[in-house]
């Protein structure tokens, strides 16, 4: 596929997907607001989009007519959809009815989460059964419903936590590598779970497994897993960041979970596939685990003081 995609939503995760895509194809980058690093930048264009507006988005995709669709839309924040559910509802699963109803034959990728399972096992593969413990598992495992009801060519690509450079100022959710690292880097103390287990991914293999899938000739599952290969918690994920950054390892304490904001999380954050490494167009990407990760990001970070 080298013809025009078009990405809807433009955090971390959308926006790390456009840049991949516009090294070799026509990417729109469309979202309620511009995203903090104009997409001119790396030779992608931007676009307003209320992606529960259907008529917008049929106009644009109209003006589009993109070969392939990523969704990657509605609010993240565990903590806020919890407190909100009808509205975490209403924007995840209203866009993928949407974009469902309105390109049914176009190749869409939605990227969904390890949150549509309650944690209660500790390894979570494509044939696990889903069971949603919070709000936002519940609406992006509906959202999944509703895609591949109508949408023959949809994969739902449920990815773990990801992970990537943020600045400092990006807002106070940022991924909890980059946050984790801002306050490193300044000699702060991190208070991380150690009951809260993950298989972070980093951002670059989450963008190149979806340009993978979206170039993908032949069918594709409707579910795909991806996860990192370490199964860690996040304390022990911050004691990796404090090393390869080299800060004090004793700024790093291990706490439980319900003392944090990330007591709504399920216990087991993990995802692993049966799939990825047999298909054609994914078999080749080798995921990095958490060490390698932080010593490609490290550099990023150079501009604030170690301690």
């Amino acid at each position: 596929m080298t013809g025009p995609v078009l990405v809807v939503g433009s955090g971390l995760v959308g926006t790390g997907i456009a840049r991949r895509l516009a090294a070799e194809q026509p990417v729109t980058l469309a979202s309620r607001r511009p995203p903090p690093v104009p997409p001119a930048a790396y030779g992608a264009h931007w676009t307003a989009l209320d992606a529960t507006d259907t008529t917008a988005c049929r106009r644009l995709l109209d003006r589009l007519r993109p070969e392939g669709i990523v969704l990657v839309h509605g609010p993240s924040d565990v903590t806020w959809c919890e407190a909100h559910p009808e509205e975490a509802r209403a924007a995840h699963v209203t866009v993928a009815e949407t974009f469902a109803g309105l390109a049914p034959d176009t190749r869409i990728v939605m990227i969904s989460t390890d949150n549509v399972f309650d944690g209660g096992s500790p390894d979570n593969t494509e044939s696990s059964p889903v069971s949603p413990a919070n709000a936002y598992g519940q609406a992006k495992a509906e959202a999944e419903r509703a895609l591949l009801a109508t949408a023959a060519r949809t994969v739902a690509l449920r990815v773990s936590l990801v992970y990537g450079h943020e600045p400092a100022d990006a807002g106070k959710w940022l991924n909890f590598f980059a946050a984790c690292a801002h306050r490193l880097r300044h000699g702060q103390r991190i208070e991380a779970p150690d009951d809260h287990w993950t298989t972070p991914v980093l951002l670059d293999d989450v963008a190149d497994v979806t340009a993978a899938l979206l170039r993908a000739g032949h069918p594709l599952p409707p579910v795909l897993h991806l996860g990192g290969p370490d199964r860690l918690t996040r304390a022990e994920w911050a004691a990796v960041i404090a090393r390869e950054l080299g800060a004090p390892a004793d700024l790093v304490t291990p706490v439980p979970r319900a003392l944090t904001r990330y007591a709504s999380r399920p216990v087991n954050a993990c995802l692993t596939s049966e799939l990825l490494a047999t298909l054609p167009a994914t078999g080749r990407i080798a995921l990095r685990g958490v060490r390698e990760g932080a010593r490609l990001l490290a550099p990023a970070f150079a501009g604030t003081p170690a301690v």
